[in-house]
């Protein structure tokens, strides 16, 4: 049975409530040392109800937000993509507009009532200690730097057609990109990924249709990787590398919830990145098993 690697000395500030130092947060956020965490909290492989696509199952209580113990290293890079890279990672079409304001309101609610935020003249100091301006004139970019789940809208076409995708704050994109696929259908974002049949575009599209304000719903995924860079764009067409020594998983818990005042869903991806060897060996083993993947001895 693989060993869980040791705990980290930021995943066990985060948990006491601390930060990082400046310079330990840069190297996270230049990619010099791995972002990880240590655990997944749900193997949606292992259980039928969230192995079958689209695994759709109702949120746990108020479970749609979730902040994790790698917090401060997460964000510092949401920092510096946010910063750097505003229109590989941000897009919002004008008719998003409300939505985008309402999910900010309902977002800063929430953080009201956790006690890792606090409000100063202006702004919201995080858990990990950095002070975010609010800005309600860019609700989704402030968003992206207040909360670790990439957040995406997603609106009825024309018609009251399939859905497209009206706006986002995509800072760790797992082999798409935003540029490609801001303002089109389920359908021609999910074009590229073979399971994503006509079938199945109906039976998310009806999922959609069918979601209630206050009755969230998530659904997850994992795959294994060689590498654990959050932020991958891949261009549309260009497929991921098969991985060859499969020593990360990533996984994303989605949150797909409808917004009581303007009718928009979002999409909410929390990203994870662990070590295959930090996975129950049965869990490990079965993954493997489902890619394709040969495990180590």
């Amino acid at each position: 049975r693989a060993k869980a690697p040791r705990r980290t000395e930021f995943s066990a500030k985060i948990r006491c409530g601390g930060g990082l130092s400046r310079g330990r947060a840069a190297r996270y956020a230049r990619g010099m040392t791995p972002i990880l965490q240590d655990r997944l909290p749900e193997l949606i492989w292992m259980a039928p109800a969230s192995a079958r696509l689209p695994g759709i199952q109702p949120v746990a209580g108020d479970d749609w937000l979730r902040r994790d113990e790698a917090f401060a290293p997460q964000m510092a890079l949401r920092d510096r993509l946010i910063a750097e890279r505003p229109g590989a990672v941000h897009a919002l079409l004008p008719q998003a507009r409300a939505a985008a304001a309402e999910l900010y309101d309902m977002i800063l609610t929430r953080l009201a009532a956790d006690p890792g935020y606090a409000p100063v003249p202006g702004g919201l100091r995080r858990p990990d200690g950095v002070v975010v301006p609010l800005d309600a004139a860019a609700p989704l970019r402030t968003l992206g730097r207040l909360v670790q789940p990439d957040l995406c809208l997603l609106q009825p076409g024309p018609a009251g057609g399939e859905a497209l995708l009206t706006g986002a704050i995509l800072c760790f994109p797992a082999s798409w990109r935003l540029d490609q696929k801001i303002g089109r259908p389920m359908t021609a974002i999910h074009g590229p990924v073979p399971e994503y049949d006509p079938d199945l575009a109906a039976r998310v599209q009806r999922m959609l249709d069918a979601i209630r304000p206050g009755r969230p719903l998530w659904r997850g995924n994992a795959l294994i990787y060689d590498d654990p860079e959050l932020h991958q764009p891949r261009a549309e067409g260009v497929p991921r590398p098969r991985p060859v020594r499969g020593d990360y998983v990533r996984s994303e818990y989605q949150v797909l919830m409808r917004l009581p005042r303007t009718g928009a869903v979002a999409f909410l991806i929390h990203t994870r990145v662990v070590r295959l060897a930090a996975l129950p060996a049965e869990a490990a083993a079965a993954l493997c098993a489902r890619d394709g993947f040969a495990l180590a001895p």
